[in-house]
């Protein structure tokens, strides 16, 4: 029982890594049963006996992909006390790991339009909004202010941010003092709509 339960749970693992390489070359939009069963040199009735549709698949792929990636984990970034300081680690780590992950992302936030309702992403999308309370967390300034800055920290942290940046030949670091100065310098008051009224 013991040696058909790790053949099966190695067959799995196989399946899981063939749909993320697929993910990192192709693209979620390109990976069907079929091509992960082809990729995992498996028939497609094994892919469906461990997982039941694209969505579990896609889930089982986005776990394995976290744990493999360098995905950020924002619980170190809770012990530092200062936004600004928290704020400027917290992009250091997510511009890295978008850097280290730039295609492989990259086909993911192009295909997100297609996978409308597909779901499996919950775990990472999960893991994006922790990080976001983390480096939300503590600044200062009245309900306008505030809601500038939340906006800014989000805006901060989306991969397409980082890529028009850097595709625009400013290093990681200079995409992420440029988005600190954003969220460090927003004024509550007026919004930025009545400034030219």
């Amino acid at each position: 029982m013991g040696r058909r339960r790790e053949r099966f749970d190695a067959t799995r693992q196989r399946i899981t890594e063939a749909a993320f390489d697929l993910h990192s070359t192709v693209g979620p939009s390109q990976t069907s049963i079929s091509a992960v069963a082809e990729h995992a040199g498996v028939q497609r009735h094994t892919v469906y006996h461990h997982f039941p549709d694209l969505t579990a698949l896609f889930r089982a792929c986005t776990e394995h992909g976290m744990r493999i990636t360098g995905i950020p984990d924002p619980a170190s970034w809770r012990a530092i006390d200062d936004p600004t300081t928290r704020l400027r680690t917290g992009l250091g780590e997510l511009y890295l790991y978008y850097r280290t992950n730039t295609r492989l992302l990259g086909n993911i936030v192009r295909d997100m339009p297609l996978m409308t309702g597909m779901g499996g992403s919950e775990a990472f999308v999960e893991r994006m909004t922790e990080m976001f309370s983390a480096l939300a967390w503590g600044w200062p300034g009245d309900a306008a202010t505030q809601r500038l800055r939340m906006a800014s920290i989000g805006h901060a942290m989306s991969f397409e941010t980082w890529r028009s940046l850097t595709d625009r030949d400013l290093s990681d670091a200079e995409a992420g003092d440029l988005m600190l100065w954003l969220v460090t310098t927003v004024e509550g008051g007026r919004e930025p709509s009545d400034r030219s009224r």
